[in-house]
């Protein structure tokens, strides 16, 4: 029987047979003490490709943002992000366990919001007492079918928080994705936010980790950050080969699951019973809804994993399916026949 073609997101990759050598041969010191040579090359190259001064290696997405918010606030005060962004969703929990962190969510129909919407948030929270010391943005975007902000939409929001006063942290799980859609070196994208926090683990295909980038005093006091919250390894380095490999190589092939994204798109329009926005369709991820009742999507998850193909049901009839270097565009074409 045929392997499955997984499309519940890119973090299932499995990394490529390189990243496997590089992990064998790597050498490895105690990154606590600050002596694995390997993970200091991978934070030397990304602080290098993302134009910052230096970088941290930290497990997960999820810990970088954390690491980064807690550096800039303190653990305290008001942060403004989008209503649904991985930070104000997902990581929600994390910042009620582990600081005081307040949020004031925008609510923007296609998940990237712009600088009048920023405006108004920053003078309200001003007006209200509210001193807002940080701006979450997102880029790509997860849950808005992962569209994109351009470098200029970047800077003109750096810009308005700065002249508010307020730090910019970039959620760039998948900024590497953002810079191969627009065509444009990742450095332009995220040149005027004060921190970004960057996937190796996603498109990139490596097993496990992920970049803060910042300046160096910033990358000091989130190392604490990174410890206190369990994020202390040892010999990393075995994890950090594949995280160099993932970065020198896989960064140009992106385009390809994009391009997939946008077949499997297209065709998925003319399903009766599914319907799908193209106009956010920029990247690698496929957000569709089938229509009726949610056990609908259900039963279409249900099925398609019976002929193989995983596809993710995110509750009331919208169903994620995200393309990466392990789906071919056969791949792709066999998920679109068990779909219809």
């Amino acid at each position: 029987m045929a392997d499955p073609v997984d499309l519940r997101s890119d973090t299932v990759t499995t990394p490529t047979e390189a990243m496997r050598e590089a992990m064998r041969v790597a050498r490895v010191g105690d990154d606590f003490y600050g002596d694995d040579p390997t993970v200091i090359a991978l934070q030397e190259l990304a602080a290098d490709i993302l134009g910052k001064e230096a970088a941290l290696f930290v497990p997960s997405g999820t810990m970088g943002n954390a690491c980064g918010l807690m550096t800039h606030t303190g653990q305290k005060g008001w942060v403004v992000c989008e209503k649904i962004s991985h930070v104000s969703h997902q990581e929600r929990k994390t910042y009620e366990a582990f600081t005081d962190l307040e949020f004031l969510r925008l609510d923007e129909p296609r998940g990237q919001f712009g600088p009048a919407a920023l405006e108004e948030a920053l003078t309200a929270a001003k007006r209200d007492g509210r001193d807002v010391s940080l701006v979450c943005l997102e880029n790509t975007h997860n849950l808005s079918s992962g569209t994109v902000s351009t470098p200029q939409e970047m800077a003109d929001l750096c810009r308005l928080a700065h002249e508010h006063g307020a730090k910019v942290h970039l959620d760039g799980a998948r900024v590497w994705n953002a810079a191969a859609a627009l065509g444009v070196d990742v450095k332009e994208l995220v040149r005027d936010a004060d921190s970004v926090m960057a996937c190796l683990s996603k498109g990139l295909g490596a097993p496990v980790g992920s970049m803060l980038a910042g300046t160096k005093g910033f990358i000091q006091h989130a190392w604490r950050y990174r410890n206190m919250l369990g994020g202390q390894m040892r010999q990393a380095g075995v994890l950090a080969a594949a995280g160099l490999v993932a970065l020198k190589t896989m960064r140009e092939r992106l385009v390809e699951d994009h391009a997939n994204a946008r077949l499997l798109a297209e065709a998925l329009a003319e399903v009766p019973g599914i319907r799908i926005d193209l106009s956010r369709i920029q990247t690698n991820i496929v957000i569709f809804r089938v229509e009726g009742p949610p056990s609908n999507a259900d039963r279409l998850e249900a099925e398609c994993r019976k002929a193989g193909v995983l596809i993710r049901h995110r509750g009331e009839g919208v169903v994620r399916a995200v393309t990466h270097k392990d789906v071919s565009r056969a791949g792709v074409l066999r998920a679109l026949d068990a779909i219809r």
